[in-house]
């Protein structure tokens, strides 16, 4: 399907000018309702908004001059007016979305504008991966708009990705007419020890007078955070705390605090507002990573805009942060996030500022949703093959390639093991004793194994671990081809022959999750696209993913959407502990380390 441009400002200025002025009637008015101008931070009541060529071309207190026998009247009924939601930072394949299914997933829930970094597929496929995203983002109804990936692998020399995206990659996408800027920077290393590679990648997306997103997962606010700042990243999503956000700002960063499916760090940082009394301009709202489920049962945008006002935030400053401030960041103050003359026409009506029910949602003049119910067709990419055959591995696995060998003579082991933390993304490094029996290192009681199987190059390998924190009980397995941001895959569980039969499950059906326990498959979540993604509907996929939360659940876990925990294990840019295909990486380092610390 070829896109079409959507006409610039300049394209459709003299009609624009025509509809203000009252010689030529709008093709849509929005009449009688309560204007949040996110620009003053005031509510102005009745007042319309005239819409021609899918943009403003005047919000005035009656706007009836602006109406022809043809003006489609949109009655807002005293209804607020708020502009389009704007998530700043998430990755779509986390939903386990295509770009198409996902803009359908959460237009109903009135996000209108997306800035996705879809490194995970260019893990997997590369800058082929990325355009083929890309492309499908430029044809949905709603505004995606795309960074370009800047660190595959994400820590080189700590992890083997199925493909590296190099600073001529970024230099080639920031041509592409959907490009935004350059994705998180996730090697902070590499860039506060001015990495040539890194520093290139910078250059280039600054160069085409674009966004350089960051990625400081470190609590160390010193001289490394200051020479990643003066290398470039323009925000970061990586805090956990008020003093966090707090730097960041200080620093001229925007600091975007999420609320995803399992990161909660609103609550935490957004007090630099609510109690500290910061500018509340360079805080942004975002949502990482959100899984199906959450997108269909909770919602998206508006979900984090609730959580904040719930959190003692100002409705309208929430708004701010959820608009206005994510359009000026990516430097398009003048296209969207208010609701002014020229602006695309992407508008909510609600009746509630602070429960915000998304009632009637129109995007580039056109309604989209009304009462939770998609109104629009979100066209779909085709998906070449090459973009569904991205299980290589090399045979099948049996139970020996998940049993870890005790040193000889060993009566019980110190083990280093990966430490989960509910709703947080960071890990904890820990220790633990472990017994050996029959010259194998056992585990037991709160600490399960952990697998990193190889699933780019058809190695065979299979990297051994352990990790604790989810509760896991009886013969059971878990595996998964989201492994970010590497996307092996990653297999937990308390038995060698459950974990291999669910990681032969997904070589036979070509990605996803899988949920083994004494013996049986309890559910499955296919992700035919790079081992990622499904291109059915999002209800169908949350369906599955919800069955496959209820069957970790059966297995004993509690945690909050321990999914994500899940599938973060892999990520080796973000402290303590991680698992890579090279080994256990001490990321507060950079170092690998053993699993098996002393033995006994």
């Amino acid at each position: 399907m070829e896109h079409t441009p959507f006409p610039s400002w300049p394209d459709v200025a003299a009609d624009l000018i025509a509809v203000a002025t009252g010689r030529t009637p709008a093709q849509t008015v929005i009449k009688g309702g309560k204007w949040v101008n996110v620009h003053t931070r005031e509510v102005l009541d009745s007042h319309d908004i005239a819409i021609t060529h899918g943009r403003i071309a005047c919000v005035m207190p009656d706007a009836d001059y602006c109406t022809g026998p043809e003006t489609e009247v949109i009655e807002a009924n005293g209804r607020y007016m708020i502009p389009g939601l704007c998530d700043a930072h998430m990755h779509i394949e986390s939903g386990m979305l295509t770009p198409a299914e996902f803009a359908r997933a959460v237009i109903p829930h009135g996000t209108t504008s997306m800035f996705t970094d879809p490194h995970e597929i260019a893990n997997v496929l590369g800058l082929e991966g990325v355009r083929m995203m890309h492309d499908e983002a430029q044809l949905q109804p709603v505004n995606i708009f795309t960074q370009m990936p800047s660190c595959a692998p994400s820590a080189p020399g700590m992890e083997t990705t199925g493909f590296e995206i190099s600073p001529e990659d970024v230099a080639e996408a920031m041509g592409w007419p959907g490009i935004i800027g350059l994705g998180e920077m996730m090697n902070f290393p590499g860039v506060s020890n001015a990495d040539p590679k890194m520093l290139a990648e910078i250059a280039a997306t600054q160069r085409a007078g674009k966004t350089v997103g960051g990625h400081y997962a470190s609590p160390d606010l010193g001289p490394a955070f200051a020479g990643y700042v003066a290398g470039g990243p323009a925000d970061d999503h990586e805090g956990t705390c008020v003093a966090d956000a707090i730097a960041r700002m200080r620093q001229g960063m925007r600091s975007m605090i999420r609320l995803g499916s399992a990161w909660y760090d609103v609550q935490s940082q957004i007090t630099a507002i609510t109690e500290k009394g910061l500018d509340p301009r360079n805080m942004i709202l975002c949502t990482d990573d959100c899984h199906s489920g959450t997108l269909v049962n909770d919602g998206h945008m508006n979900r984090v805009v609730r959580h904040a006002i719930d959190c003692g935030c100002d409705p309208l400053v929430a708004l701010q942060m959820a608009t206005i401030n994510t359009a000026t960041h990516f430097g398009l103050e003048r296209e969207i996030g208010s609701l002014t003359p020229g602006r695309r026409a992407d508008v909510i009506l609600t009746s509630d500022l602070r429960t915000l029910p998304i009632e009637h949602v129109i995007a580039r003049g056109k309604t989209v949703s009304v009462n939770g119910e998609i109104t629009v067709d979100c066209p779909h990419y085709n998906w070449p093959e090459s973009a569904r055959q991205t299980v290589n591995m090399a045979r099948d696995l049996s139970a020996d390639d998940f049993r870890i060998a005790a040193p000889k003579g060993a009566n019980a082991v110190t083990a280093n093991v990966i430490g989960v933390v509910e709703n947080q993304a960071p890990t904890k490094a820990l220790q633990f004793k472990l017994p050996v029996t029959e010259g194998r290192v056992q585990a037991t009681g709160e600490v399960c194994q952990i697998a990193l199987v190889e699933r780019h190059q058809a190695t065979g390998g299979v990297v051994n671990a352990f990790v604790s924190g989810f509760g896991y009980q009886g013969q059971m397995a878990m595996a998964s081809t989201v492994a970010h941001d590497s996307h092996h895959m990653i297999v937990v569980g308390t038995d060698a022959d459950n974990m291999a039969l669910a990681a032969n499950r997904l070589r036979e059906v070509g990605g996803g999750i899988t949920v083994f326990k004494d013996g049986a498959e309890l559910a499955l979540v296919d992700l035919p696209i790079a081992g990622l993604m499904s291109d059915s509907p999002a209800r169908e996929v949350a369906a599955k993913a919800d069955a496959m939360m209820d069957a970790m659940r059966a297995c004993g876990c509690t945690l909050n959407n321990a999914y994500m925990q899940h599938s973060l294990l892999a990520l080796v840019v973000i402290p303590e502990l991680r698992i890579s295909d090279l080994g256990l990486v001490d990321v507060r380092t950079f170092e690998f380390k053993p699993v098996i610390e002393t033995h006994t």
